[in-house]
């Protein structure tokens, strides 16, 4: 099983060489597929992973709150925030609700909103994985956004096998490496087995094939 940087960032150059230039950047995506794992009894993998080498377009947050916390949180530039009333309203139209949680990456609420959320949106966010992280009041919310603008979501639910993207292909081959490294470092321990429930990595870009881990003594 592959598990070093220079490993992966073999993989990620041939990834990139064997897809045909495009009119947008690439994604570069991280394959896993996994064995002795039984789905079946509930198993699943909801990770948030922050990752070392910033991608060049960032993870989307939006932030419930009102008051002094939704006032800092637009200081601190997050890409969208609401308040309770505006969730309250969205709660009561389902394509509004699908439109908001589809729209961003990360939810982030006032602690003291939280309940209120889960029962106006939780049906929505709960299946997407997409449950907002809580936010104290006196949080630091720079560097909590900070944080989740350079991390993806991670999940595997009734398969064995996820995908996430790592990157685009304008990014460095070892900086790719290093961000596919910590998503595998991330799910390794998360799984019963750690990287013996691992079977294969792959790389891909968005268009490109599938590019599967050389063996020994292989061309």
């Amino acid at each position: 099983m592959i598990t070093t940087e220079s490993q992966i960032a073999q993989m990620i150059t041939d990834a990139k060489k064997s897809t045909k230039e495009r009119k947008f950047k690439q994604a570069v995506e991280l394959i896993m597929v996994f064995r002795d794992i039984d789905v079946k009894k509930g198993f699943a993998i909801n990770e948030t992973v922050q990752l070392p080498k910033k991608m060049n377009k960032s993870s989307s947050i939006c932030v419930i709150a009102s008051g002094d916390l939704g006032i800092k949180a637009k200081g601190a530039n997050a890409d969208l925030v609401v308040d309770t009333t505006q969730v309250t309203q969205m709660g009561a139209n389902k394509r509004e609700s699908r439109k908001l949680i589809n729209g961003y990456d990360f939810f982030l609420a006032d602690t003291s909103v939280m309940a209120n959320v889960g029962k106006t949106l939780g049906q929505f966010m709960g299946p997407r994985g997409k449950m907002p992280t809580p936010l104290p009041f006196n949080a630091p919310i720079e560097s909590i956004l900070e944080r989740f603008r350079s991390s993806i979501r991670v999940r595997l639910k009734n398969s064995l096998s996820l995908a996430c993207k790592i990157g685009d292909e304008t990014m460095s081959d070892e900086d790719l490496a290093a961000n596919a490294h910590a998503v595998i470092g991330t799910i390794e321990k998360k799984l019963p087995s750690g990287d013996k429930n691992i079977k294969k990595i792959m790389i891909k870009t968005s268009m490109g094939k599938i590019i599967k881990p050389v063996q020994p003594g292989t061309k």
